[in-house]
């Protein structure tokens, strides 16, 4: 580390003329890149996946897009039979070339009636296209379709999950996120500096977020990348560049106050704190992997795309943060007042506190976190009930809230297609299986091309339900048996994605495990502080999972947090990739503590002192580190996307609870219980003295 501070003093002006040129370029192409981004979540290789990609080259509609909702609400007393004329103009309307159409006038379009008799659903299947709105290009023409269509003095409505996916708010750039992100950033650091130099960690964080970008334009270059990168990239990076700078910062400025010059402070905290990062950004890094390797394209690209984020914050941090600090950090230093003493009073208390009841502190800590992790025992995966994407005010929304009021089934919104060559033993076949609301089946275009045709199987209950996901593992069954006929639609995808991602999950998780307590041994020279900070980790991250089940599955707060209502299922997406951020950022907090401990314990400090000492030095910079990053999830969670929300909600509960319970209580209390333990180090691995 002191090698590689001496070279980037030394060649000062390349280094701020390299980063200046990354950064700019960085922030130049920045729209471009997110104009880059992707929407898919496919599966190749699972049975709906390449279900679908068959609906959709056959038949040129449906498969992995749900279709749109034409809703129609009679007044009282009058029922769709006897506005049945009406309807079926108001329906021909939807004829159009390339179109598929099933409406409840159709044979089983009985079940597209609510049992009111007067609130009635069609189903609309477009031409889609690329992006965030499948149905961009079809919608104007849908809507042209029913202007000035009326039946029984009601206009018809549009909804469908496409409609509600989008939210009602207007699409807004991810510059808004950052800069909320950043704002609640600078009144922590300005608090915790007092000076100008609250605007240094900001500074790397720019460089590292608009560098990031670039790397992930080039990433576009060779692949589809994930909408949610650009998430990542802004405000983890923001949070993830400000916690490693600060580290350096604060180090540099302890140094300063103890005496040393200022080239010799950055050497100093560039040969501690600098080291500290390196091997935090590492684990994060390694961390990601479990993303990279799994078999899905789009959190391969999520892995990819946060893995740049460690790996470039980490660089700014080693080679631009100690040049500027040798250059302006003095001046930055206004307006001048005494900085404030390294050691904090307050931590030490706690430190002390901890230390002396370390028995109680674990038995209470650990229970609380075993407490908040108890509902993930009830986790349910897939894609969030339809009912809760209809929320807001928007038509859409008011559409499909009035179609669940009257009782249709929600399964209408995301049907189970089969595409058969046989439709009549298809269509027997699951016309008896218990849960099915609606077997369609109709002889229209765009039900039948080359020997093969669909058959939309309705559910009674939402496919995201555990009765749903029951009718639809009968449905699969039933028609099994019936030759050359596969099940798609988005409802299976849901159900392989899950396979897909957690089928085989649990040995990558392991090998992330294994390696990050190699590195962890290595640079901590500690057998049993890897094992107590992998295990808390793992105890930290599963409490955020429950957490977040009892507030987005199980519906409490949710109203009063978000304004929605219960998904009764977490994306399955979020789990895994949740773990993988949690577990690498978590882990940078155990990596400050520990090494400061560490620093403690070789200058000869007994273990309960070397404790306290490391949490008095560390307690100020994890917790205004850990606020940083939570304000930037907090930030995350304002994106219309409930998925987003849903990830946000769970990075945001980790991190309060790894920074408080975990780091601010367990990891002492446990280092203090095991004394000398903590220290064990094989011989043959020990470093020759010198």
């Amino acid at each position: 580390m002191v090698r590689l501070t001496d070279w980037v003093l030394a060649h000062r002006r390349l280094v701020i003329a390299v980063w200046a040129v990354l950064a700019v370029a960085g922030g130049a192409l920045a729209g471009t890149t997110v104009g880059r981004l992707g929407f898919d979540f496919s599966t190749p290789g699972q049975p709906a996946y390449e279900a679908n990609v068959d609906i959709a080259e056959q038949l040129g509609t449906g498969g992995a897009v749900d279709p749109l909702l034409v809703t129609v609400a009679l007044p009282e007393g009058t029922t769709v039979t006897d506005a049945a004329d009406e309807l079926d103009a108001a329906y021909g309307r939807l004829a159009r070339p390339g179109w598929r159409v099933a409406t409840p006038l159709d044979p089983g379009g009985e079940g597209l009636v609510a049992a009111d008799g007067r609130t009635a659903v069609a189903l609309v299947w477009p031409p889609t296209v690329p992006g965030a709105a499948p149905y961009a290009a079809a919608l104007p023409e849908l809507e042209g379709a029913l202007s000035g269509v009326t039946v029984a003095g009601g206009a018809p409505v549009v909804t469908g999950t496409p409609l509600l996916a989008e939210g009602g708010g207007e699409e807004r750039p991810i510059i808004v996120e950052i800069a909320l992100g950043a704002g609640g950033a600078i009144v922590v650091l300005a608090l915790v500096f007092g000076s100008l130099l609250a605007l240094l960690p900001l500074l790397m964080a720019a460089v590292a977020i608009t560098t990031t970008f670039l790397l992930v334009l080039g990433l576009t270059t060779v692949t589809d990348v994930s909408f949610i990168v650009q998430y990542l990239v802004g405000l983890i990076g923001l949070g993830v560049a400000i916690d490693y700078s600060l580290l350096v910062v604060m180090r540099w400025r302890e140094e300063r106050a103890a005496g040393a010059g200022n080239e010799e402070a950055v050497r100093t905290a560039m040969a501690t704190a600098g080291r500290a990062v390196v091997f935090s950004g590492v684990t994060v890094a390694i961390s990601l992997l479990s993303l990279v390797v799994l078999p899905l394209p789009f959190l391969r690209t999520v892995g990819f795309g946060g893995l740049f984020i460690p790996l470039v914050s980490v660089l700014v941090a080693l080679t631009l943060l100690p040049v500027l600090l040798v250059t302006v950090g003095r001046r930055l230093e206004w307006p001048r007042k005494r900085p404030p003493a390294a050691e904090s009073r307050t931590w030490r208390r706690v430190g002390e506190v901890v230390v002396r009841h370390r028995v109680v502190a674990a038995v209470l800590a650990g229970a609380v976190l075993v407490v908040l992790a108890l509902p993930v025992l009830g986790i349910r995966l897939g894609s969030p009930e339809v009912a809760a994407t209809a929320t807001g005010s928007t038509p859409a929304a008011t559409a499909f809230r009035q179609l669940d009021d009257a009782g249709l089934s929600a399964g209408v919104a995301r049907p189970v297609e089969v595409l058969t060559a046989d439709r009549p033993a298809v269509a027997d076949a699951v016309s008896g299986v218990p849960g099915v609301a609606a077997v369609l089946a109709p002889s229209g275009p765009g039900w039948e091309a080359g020997g093969a045709g669909l058959v939309d199987v309705v559910l009674a209950g939402d496919p995201s339900t555990d009765t749903g996901r029951e009718t639809l593992a009968a449905v699969r069954a039933a028609v099994a048996s019936v030759p050359g006929t596969v099940v798609g639609g988005t409802a299976a995808g849901d159900v392989d994605s899950v396979e897909a991602i957690y089928g085989n999950a649990w040995w990558v998780l392991l090998l992330i495990v294994a390696i990050t307590f190699v590195l962890l041994a290595r640079a901590l020279r500690s057998v049993w502080l890897p094992v107590k900070a992998l295990v808390l980790n793992v105890v930290s991250v599963a409490a955020a999972y429950g957490m977040t089940v009892w507030i987005w599955q199980e519906g409490h707060l949710v109203e009063t947090l978000f304004g929605a209502t219960a998904t009764g299922t977490l994306t399955f997406w979020v789990p895994i990739a949740a773990f993988s951020f949690l577990f690498g950022l978590s882990m940078d907090y155990e990596v400050f503590i520990l090494s400061r401990i560490r620093e403690g314990h070789e200058e000869g400090m007994d273990t309960p002192e070397a404790t306290v000492h490391g949490i008095a030095y560390t307690g100020r910079l994890v917790t205004s580190a850990a606020l940083i990053l939570f304000l930037a999830f907090v930030a995350l969670s304002t994106v219309p996307v409930v998925d987003v929300k849903i990830f946000a909600t769970t990075l945001a509960l980790g991190i309060l609870l790894d920074a408080t319970v975990v780091r601010g209580v367990l990891t002492p209390a446990l280092v203090a219980l095991l004394g000398r333990a903590n220290w064990w180090w094989p011989a043959r691995l020990s470093r020759p003295a010198r």
